[in-house]
């Protein structure tokens, strides 16, 4: 790792998601659990927290096409969350991917949503690795 010379000051970092169906996606974060924290008043951006984690869900223009797109989000209780989104019927509700928790190689526990968009969200908790 590279030293910095001085420590720059950050308050929050938030990313961009991509809304195909603006109204679809905000019901799905809202179901999933999140809080829709505010809404542009042209109803073309909102600002969703649980936490002290937020992201900004923004309409996308009709050609706009997200290739690959990618959360990552790491929470005390992956199972908790696999629960609440079997109780909630996530997949079938909004005709989504989920895939059920899996311990990955590199020490994390996490399931696979799949937004209505195509954003692939991996939600997580660290785990001890295997001794090999």
């Amino acid at each position: 790792m590279i030293p910095m010379k001085t420590q720059l000051p950050v308050t929050e970092l938030k990313a961009y998601l991509p809304a195909k169906d603006f109204d679809l996606s905000k019901r799905f974060y809202v179901d999933l659990g999140f809080t829709l924290e505010w809404l542009a008043p042209d109803n073309s951006l909102a600002c969703f927290g649980i936490g002290s984690a937020r992201f900004l869900l923004q309409k996308v223009h009709a050609k706009f096409r997200p290739d690959y797109f990618m959360m990552h989000l790491l929470v005390p209780d992956v199972q908790r969350w696999s629960d609440h989104i079997q109780e909630q019927k996530i997949a079938e509700t909004y005709q989504i991917k989920v895939e059920p928790p899996e311990d990955r190689p590199w020490g994390i526990r996490d399931l696979v949503v799949i937004d209505p968009s195509g954003v692939l969200w991996r939600i997580g908790q660290p785990i001890q690795k295997k001794p090999e």
